[in-house]
């Protein structure tokens, strides 16, 4: 039997590019995929910032003509244990950040033909074309009509992933032109009057994902559709939803290399160590006080908002807190204000650095998601994969991945769950967890509960090919 062939779009990729979750699942989604016996690659924009350390190697130049553009598109390839290329054109991407340009829809439009047009650069032949997010929708749309006169591409089916629903890519209807489409395409993505790429990728697409099965319901429903909730109902028989996994070999505290020192789940003494070296490493008394752990954007939409309605009770309580993220001003200087006021009690580290990430996965008690919405969440994978027990709402992947913990009703919980949106749902399962955390016995049954529970790759990339083998036989 034919070996399926599939090439993942993706404006990110861990370890070449990564602003969030995105790039930690195409940077461990192929390299599952191939495990399995599928020619899974990855195309995605070779930006100025990817480390040199990657030898990139060099393969062929062509033009991806768009209107009146014609750009060149100058292909590259690395061996990740998948191949990766990386379309490289420096007017378009020889720039400090991936997103926030003017003229995003001008970069991600040559990108997308681009990661058509490189193909016969490169001799492969996909099954499959797997978009993610709407940088990439229009790559549906050149597909099933630029391209969809040559017979080279004619058998090629489009997934499309929605990682997080919220940004959906909306331009003016003028920016037609630039991205060579006609004024007939304006009525299939309109939004209010504004071009919708996203809109675009869940109309072309023969079929379409999200990152879980709860988001998956949730983006059908006017609270999280931001009104796409319609075309997203008219689709639902072509939606699905599969959750995403890490990467188990490179988060493993049995293993993992950046914390103070190695443990397991059947041997958690080495977590006590952790947590003493990063109160030590970050000035914080050394105490048996539960110590909680946040590694975030900060964003209104991870539940900073209502976090503030509930922050100086926490501090009054017995506990310490080490938050690591940037994000919206005044939540960076809410965070620095709080940790002057407690310097004993709140370590606010307003930067991103993964070691020190994995050092508060691994040294923390309690690991708090509070989002209004989590379409997936990472963070509350790799926090119970080194033993701290999540806190979370009710919502997306956090429901999807957390079962609330209860002596009697749920043993085999694994952290602790909040409905309500408000202040008071947070103080509850805060308090909910403070409790079984002075039960030590019991304590350490959730944790090992968090620690054993399996978020690889593997059963999602199953999922993933069954999604495939049902496009490509369609």
């Amino acid at each position: 039997m034919k070996k399926l062939n599939v090439l993942i779009v993706s404006t990110e990729v861990n370890p070449f590019a990564k602003s969030g979750g995105l790039g930690d699942v195409v940077g461990s989604l192929p390299k599952e995929l191939v495990k399995k016996g599928i020619d899974a690659r990855v195309v995605s924009p070779k930006y100025k910032f990817i480390d040199p350390k990657f030898d990139l190697k060099y393969i062929d130049t062509f033009y991806a003509t768009l209107g009146a553009r014609n750009d060149a598109a100058n292909v590259y390839e690395y061996d990740a244990g998948y191949k990766a290329y990386f379309i490289g054109n420096d007017y378009y991407f020889n720039r400090d950040g991936f997103y926030g340009y003017g003229d995003d829809f001008e970069r991600f439009s040559f990108f997308c033909d681009a990661a058509l047009g490189f193909l016969n650069c490169v001799d492969f032949q996909p099954d499959i074309i797997h978009l993610n997010d709407w940088q990439t929708a229009l790559a549906a749309v050149y597909l099933k009509d630029k391209y969809a006169r040559f017979k080279f591409f004619s058998g090629m089916k489009v997934l499309f992933t929605i990682h997080n629903l919220q940004y959906q890519g909306t331009f003016g209807g003028e920016i037609l032109g630039a991205i060579g489409l006609d004024g007939g395409y304006f009525p299939k993505f309109e939004f209010y009057n504004k071009l919708n790429l996203m809109k675009a990728g869940i109309t072309y697409a023969d079929m379409i994902s999200s990152v879980s099965e709860t988001y998956a319901r949730e983006i059908q429903s006017p609270d999280f559709g931001y009104g796409l909730d319609g075309i997203l109902r008219s689709r639902s028989a072509d939606l699905v939803g599969i959750l995403n996994g890490i990467d188990a070999a490179a988060n493993d505290p049995e293993t993992d290399k950046c914390i103070y020192k190695n443990y397991s789940a059947a041997n958690l003494n080495g977590k006590f160590d952790n947590k003493e070296g990063l109160q030590k490493e970050l000035g914080l008394p050394i105490t048996g006080a539960p110590l909680i752990g946040i590694v975030s954007r900060l964003a209104g939409q991870k539940g900073f908002d209502i976090m503030q309605g509930m922050f100086e009770g926490l501090m009054s309580k017995d506990v310490q807190v080490v938050l690591l993220g940037t994000g919206e001003y005044n939540f960076e200087e809410y965070f620095k204000h709080y940790a002057w006021r407690f310097p004993k009690k709140l370590s606010a580290n307003i930067r991103f650095n993964a070691e020190l990430a994995q050092k508060i996965y691994a040294g923390s008690d309690m690991f708090l998601m509070p989002s209004l919405f989590e379409p997936c969440g990472l963070g509350q994978m790799f926090a119970m994969r080194y033993g701290s027990v999540p806190i979370a709402r009710k919502t997306g992947g956090l429901y999807d991945t957390i079962a609330h913990y209860h002596t009697m009703e749920r043993p085999d919980g694994n952290g602790f769950l909040f409905e309500d949106y408000i202040p008071s749902g947070i103080a509850w399962a805060i308090d909910e967890a403070i409790y079984y955390y002075n039960k030590k016995e019991e304590w350490f049954k959730i944790v090992r509960n968090a620690m054993t529970r399996d978020f690889s790759w593997s059963k999602s990339a199953n999922k993933y090919i069954e999604v495939y083998k049902k496009l490509k036989a369609r």
